[in-house]
């Protein structure tokens, strides 16, 4: 039986693509293991995969000082890279510490959440074996359009689209570079990495993106390494949901679902109000999702149902619409159920998503999370349940997203680059 490990980091919507992936492989016949931060332990073993912890909790970074100053960097690339050094970054060498573990060495391939290739380039590079990239956002070099961290600047400064992968990349590895380069000479043996282009190869490594081509089409400037799957939309059989919110939505029409995800915010109870405020001017029922922002810790309306957790396959063809952070995963949920997503952008690929939603006409404007009224989240809301348009193209787009068979695709295309 063929041995693989997943190298996955970040937040939960980061780290749960991967799991689906994982588990998906598991039942294709191949033995999987998950490298990422301790807290997903129980997110593992739910898919019973085997895991491997790395010292840090992503939720309790984000928390942070450093993880509050990064999520409201917004655009601003200096500020990010000043958070990131607080937060993250921190974590390099409990990561190296961990991969120089040679029981952990014992695998036929390495499959490496962007950005963070560089762990599984060192790896592979030691122990001979395949590296392949996934990514459930578009990072690698194109023309077309500008690192989805950065502001879109491209008709101001010619050529910004392409330097800013690079200028990314570059960020990127010297947040890493001194500890990456001790663990690659003192305990893989191999070359220090220079201090420029160290991560130019992930542009011709074998990558899979789980997002679909009917969100973002292909750039010409793509070479044929990277090949689209569609999403990888977890299904959780065994949950099943509890009777009080299963009588909320047959109580009255459908409702509006708001959840900011994996985001942390200094001031819950404000932008609790903030939301149920909105809600009571446009008209409409909540689920307020409490997440990592802490929403919903008080007393609320009986218009208004407070969600710890429900799968998104589940819950979201049950909604008129819902309201969220930007994160991929929630997004490509939204487009699956054929609902308008409303985003409220912290920072990242957010923003990007936000443009593509409005580009394609299924859902209003993005309303970054500074800007962020309940007079605008309101006006926002109404557009989504009452323009029949953007409803109707939202709805074509969903059947489409649910004709992709993304994981499916995903484990064929991992089957031919292993085996």
């Amino acid at each position: 039986m063929k041995h693989l490990t997943l190298l996955a980091l970040g937040s939960r919507g980061d780290v749960f693509p991967n799991v689906v992936l994982g588990a998906a492989l598991q039942q294709a016949g191949f033995q999987v293991r998950l490298i990422t931060f301790e807290n997903f332990a129980p997110l593992a073993a739910q898919f019973n995969l085997d895991f491997a912890a790395i010292p840090g909790d992503a939720e309790a970074l984000l928390a942070s000082s450093g993880g509050l100053a990064l999520l409201e960097s917004g655009q601003n690339i200096l500020k990010q890279y000043r958070a990131l050094r607080q937060t993250f970054w921190q974590l390099t060498d409990g990561i190296t510490t961990l991969l120089s573990q040679p029981h952990l060495w014992q695998t036929d391939g390495i499959i490496n959440q962007l950005p963070l290739s560089l762990y599984g380039r060192s790896l592979t590079e030691k122990l001979h074996i395949p590296l392949i990239n996934v990514a459930v956002i578009p990072m690698l070099r194109t023309r077309t359009f500008p690192m989805v961290a950065f502001p879109d600047w491209p008709a101001v400064l010619p050529g910004y689209n392409a330097i800013s992968y690079r200028l990314a990349e570059q960020l990127v590895w010297s947040g890493f570079r001194q500890s990456v380069n001790q663990w690659r000479q003192q305990v893989l043996g191999l070359k220090k990495r220079p201090f420029l282009g160290s991560l130019a190869a992930l542009n011709q490594t074998p990558t899979l993106l789980g997002f679909s081509p009917h969100i973002v089409p292909r750039p010409a400037d793509w070479q044929p390494n990277v090949q689209y799957t569609g999403y990888w939309l977890p299904a959780e059989p065994d949950w099943s949901p509890p009777d009080a919110l299963v009588q909320f939505l047959d109580d009255g029409p459908p409702p509006i679902l708001v959840s900011f995800g994996s985001m942390a915010v200094r001031d819950p109870q404000r932008l609790t109000a903030l939301v149920l405020q909105a809600a009571q001017l446009a008209g409409q029922r909540l689920i307020l999702q409490s997440g990592w922002a802490g929403l919903g810790q008080q007393e609320l309306p009986n218009t208004v149902f407070a969600l710890d957790y429900a799968p998104y396959r589940w819950l979201f063809p049950r909604l008129a619409a819902v309201v969220h952070h930007g994160g991929s995963g929630t997004t490509g949920f939204g487009f699956w159920a054929g609902i308008p997503n409303i985003l409220t952008p912290f920072l990242f690929d957010q923003y990007f998503w936000g443009q593509r939603i409005q580009a394609l006409g299924v859902g209003p404007a993005a309303i970054p999370q500074k800007a962020l009224t309940a007079e605008k989240l309101a006006a926002a809301m109404t557009t989504a349940v009452s323009n029949q348009p953007m409803r109707q193209k939202a709805a074509v787009l969903g059947e489409k997203i649910r004709q992709e068979d993304g994981i499916g695709t995903a484990v064929h295309l991992i089957k031919q680059l292993i085996l």
